[in-house]
C-alpha cells in the first residue's frame, strides 16, 4: 500500500524534480516503511510506501525494468496472482517474493493497455513506456485506491491524494462550482454523478473502472471494465448453488488475508461482516492466527427509542457469531466523548472534501485507530454485501412473482415466510401488491414518504444545470433514483461508475492516515460476478430472504444470526445523542450559516431557517436521529466549514 505521485513534462521538456520533491515532501504527513523517487528527462515518478504484504517488504517502489524500458509506482494489492502467474508463465521460483507493482508491470508488458482487465484486486498505478513515451495508469473496478490529476500547460501530475497537487507552485485552490452543484443537489451519500470532477476545479480524478494514457499533450480515459448480468448460472440443485458460492468467497476471503500483521475485521450483528468473519477465521485457524473484530455499540447513557425490530446495540447477536465460530479476540467500542460534530474538522482534513455520512464518522475512524494501536494490517469488511453476497428482498420478490402472476409460487412462499416472520399469511398481500404496483401507492397514499430536503438554491441549481445532468444519469429531482425498482437500482449501482467514489474516498485516506488496509471480499469482483449470475428464485426460497448467504453459511455461523430475520441492526442511532452537550455550540454556528450570503448563493435558505426552527424549539432529542430536517443541519454545516478552506 503506498501513496503514489508523479509529473509528467508535456513540452518535451526536462521534468522539474524540484516540483516532484514538493508533493513527496506534501506526503510525509502520512506514515511510510520506505520513501522512493525515480526520474528521467521528462519523468518523475515517488513512492511513499506502507507495507502490508509480505512481498512489499524492502520493495524497490518505483520500479524500472531495464530490459523492457518500462517504470512503475503502484498502489496495489493484487489477489489473483497465482492466475496471473500461469498466465504469465513467471518461472516458480520468482513467484513466493515478487511484489504486485512487478507482476502488474508484466502484465502490462503482455497485454498492454487491456492489462488492467486481469487485474483482481485494489489498485491504482502509473506506468512510464519508455519506447512509446507514454503515461499509463488505471483504477480498479470499483475505485477501491484513489487517483487525482491536473493537466496544467506544462505537466501531467497525478497523486494519490489531492494536497500534494495543491502544494505545486502553478496550482490554484479554486472551488468547482459543478462538483458543488451535485454535491448539494444529490440526496445519498453519492458526492457527485460525474465520476471525473473533484471539489477543486483544476483537479481531476480517475473514474472507478477506468484507465488512462498520455502521449503527448492527449489525455485520454477509457472505460475498461462494466458489470452487467450476463449469462444466468444454471446449476442442479441448491447444494450445488451454495458449493459455487462457498468457493469462490472463502477464495475472495483468503486472498485479503495476505499481510505479515495483524488481521482484523469490522463486525456487526448481520449476515455480511459475520460471513466475512467466519470464513476468515476458519482459514486463519488453519495457520495458528487469531482474528481480531471491532464492534460499535452505543454510548451507556443511551435509551433506546428504536422500533423493536430494530437493535442500536448488536452486542448479542456479535457475541453469539463470535463463540461460534471461535478463534476471534473481540473487541466492541463506545467511544466515549466521541460525536460528529466534534469529529468535524479532523474528518475534512482528512478526506480533503465534504462528506455526507455523519452519522457514522466519529466510529468508523475510531475503528481504525483502535486497529493501528493493536498492529492491524488488514481490516475486513462486509460493506459491500447487501448487493452482491446477501442480496434477496423477500417482499419485492413476491412483488415480482405477483407481476408474473405466478399465483402458487406466491402463496407458497408468502405462507413459509408467515412461519418463519410471524403474522397471517397474506397479511402482507397489500404491502407486496403496492411494491408490484407503485402507481397504487401515488394515488391512495398510506403514509407520507420519506423526504430528504433538496439543499442546493434553485437559482444555483438552474444555473449549473445540475437537475438535467442528475436526469441523465437516472436521477430524480429527489436526488436519488427516480426508479422504486430494486432490481433496476441494483443494475444501475453496478453499471454506473459514480456510486463507488465517496466511500472509497473515505477507506483510502483512512487506511494511508494510519497505515491500515481496508479489504472487502463482498466487493471482489469474482465475487460479484458470481453473484449477479445467479437465478434470483436462490435469493428468495421457502420463506427465506437472503436465502443463499443463509444456507452457505450453516455452520459457519450460529442459527441465531443466520436465519434471524425479526431484528435488524442499526449502526449510528445515538450520534444525535451524543451531540447533547455540543448542541447550544452546533445550533450557534448552523445560525450564522443560515444567514451568510455567501453560502446562501448555493444553499436554499429557507430549507435551512425551517429546519433550524424546528431544531431550536425540539433541541436534541435523540429520536429525531433520523429527522431529514436534524440531517440536512449536519450535512450543510459540513459543506460550510469544508467551504470556508477556499476563503
Amino acid at each position: 500500500m503506498s501513496a503514489i505521485a508523479g509529473i509528467m513534462n508535456l513540452n518535451q521538456d526536462h521534468v522539474n524534480i524540484e516540483h516532484g520533491e514538493i508533493m513527496m515532501t506534501a506526503l510525509q504527513k502520512y506514515p511510510a516503511n520506505d520513501v522512493q523517487t525515480w526520474h528521467q528527462e521528462k519523468i518523475f515518478l515517488g513512492c511513499h510506501a506502507q507495507w502490508i504484504t509480505p512481498e512489499s517488504i524492502g520493495e524497490q517502489l518505483p520500479y524500472y525494468d531495464h530490459v523492457r524500458r518500462l517504470a512503475i509506482t503502484a498502489d496495489a494489492i493484487i489477489d489473483n496472482r497465482d492466475e496471473l502467474f500461469q498466465r504469465l508463465q513467471i518461472e516458480r521460483d520468482r513467484r513466493a517474493g515478487m511484489p504486485d507493482s512487478e507482476l502488474i508491470l508484466l502484465a502490462y508488458h503482455k497485454w498492454e493497455e487491456d492489462v488492467p482487465k486481469y487485474l483482481v484486486g485494489d489498485f491504482a498505478f502509473m506506468i512510464w513506456n519508455e519506447r512509446k513515451q507514454q503515461l499509463f495508469g488505471a483504477r480498479d473496478f470499483s475505485g477501491g485506491r484513489t487517483l487525482y490529476f491536473n493537466r496544467s500547460q506544462r505537466n501531467f501530475s497525478f497523486c494519490t491524494v489531492i494536497e500534494p497537487l495543491l502544494s505545486l507552485p502553478y496550482m490554484q485552490k479554486e472551488l468547482n462550482e459543478q462538483w458543488l452543484a451535485e454535491y448539494l443537489a444529490i440526496s445519498s451519500v453519492v458526492d457527485t454523478v460525474d465520476a471525473t470532477i473533484t471539489p477543486y476545479t483544476h483537479i481531476k480524478q480517475v473514474p472507478p473502472a477506468h484507465s488512462i494514457s498520455v502521449i503527448g499533450d492527449d489525455i485520454t480515459l477509457t472505460r475498461y471494465c462494466k458489470l452487467t448480468s450476463g449469462d444466468r448460472l444454471k446449476l442442479k440443485s441448491n447444494e450445488e448453488y451454495v458449493e459455487a458460492f462457498q468457493e469462490v468467497f472463502q477464495k475472495a476471503v483468503k486472498s485479503r488475508l495476505r499481510t505479515f500483521r495483524g488481521i482484523g475485521a469490522h463486525l456487526s450483528g448481520g449476515l455480511d461482516s459475520g460471513s466475512v468473519v467466519s470464513f476468515a477465521a476458519k482459514a486463519l485457524n488453519k495457520e495458528n492466527k487469531q482474528l481480531h473484530t471491532y464492534s460499535y455499540i452505543p454510548s451507556n447513557d443511551f435509551k433506546d427509542y428504536t422500533a423493536k425490530h430494530v437493535m442500536p446495540d448488536e452486542t448479542p447477536f456479535i457475541q453469539s457469531t463470535v463463540q461460534y465460530v471461535g478463534g476471534i479476540k473481540d473487541h466492541y467500542l463506545d467511544f466515549e466523548g466521541k460525536n460528529s460534530f466534534s469529529e468535524i474538522d479532523s474528518m475534512l482534513e482528512m478526506l480533503e472534501m465534504s462528506y455526507k455520512f455523519f452519522e457514522n464518522s466519529f466510529w468508523i475512524k475510531g475503528i481504525f485507530e483502535k486497529a493501528q494501536e493493536q498492529g492491524i494490517g488488514v481490516l475486513l469488511s462486509g460493506a459491500r454485501g447487501n448487493l452482491s453476497i446477501s442480496w434477496g428482498s423477500a417482499l419485492d420478490h413476491y412483488a415480482m412473482l405477483l407481476k408474473k402472476m405466478k399465483w402458487i409460487r406466491l402463496i407458497q412462499e408468502m405462507h413459509q415466510y408467515s412461519q418463519k416472520v410471524g403474522g397471517a399469511r397474506l397479511r402482507r398481500l397489500p404491502v407486496v401488491t403496492r411494491v408490484a404496483f407503485p402507481f397504487i401507492e401515488r394515488i391512495f397514499p398510506t403514509e407520507l414518504p420519506y423526504t430528504f430536503p433538496t439543499l442546493i438554491n434553485p437559482k444555483f441549481a438552474k444555473r449549473t444545470g445540475v437537475f438535467n445532468k442528475l436526469k441523465e444519469n437516472g436521477l430524480g429531482q429527489t436526488g436519488w433514483f427516480s426508479t422504486t425498482n430494486i432490481y433496476e437500482q441494483r443494475i444501475r449501482h453496478y453499471e454506473d461508475v459514480f456510486h463507488w467514489n465517496a466511500t472509497n474516498t473515505l477507506t483510502t485516506k483512512l487506511s494511508l492516515h494510519y497505515s491500515i488496509w481496508q479489504r472487502d471480499p463482498t466487493n471482489d469482483i469474482r465475487v460479484i460476478r458470481f453473484c449477479l449470475s445467479v437465478p434470483e428464485e436462490q435469493y428468495v426460497q421457502n420463506g427465506l430472504s437472503r436465502a443463499l448467504i443463509r444456507r452457505s453459511t450453516e455452520n459457519y455461523l450460529p442459527d441465531k444470526v443466520r436465519l434471524n430475520q425479526h431484528y435488524f441492526g442499526v449502526q449510528g442511532a445515538d450520534w444525535l445523542h451524543r451531540m447533547t452537550p455540543y448542541w447550544d455550540a452546533f445550533i450557534d454556528e448552523v445560525q450564522q450559516l443560515s444567514s451568510d450570503q455567501r453560502v446562501l448563493e448555493f444553499m436554499d435558505g429557507d430549507v435551512l431557517k425551517t429546519a433550524l426552527v424546528k431544531a431550536k424549539r425540539e433541541g436534541a432529542r435523540p429520536e429525531h436521529a433520523t429527522d431529514p430536517d436534524y440531517r440536512i443541519l449536519m450535512r450543510s454545516l459540513i459543506v460550510y466549514r469544508f467551504m470556508k478552506k477556499f476563503a
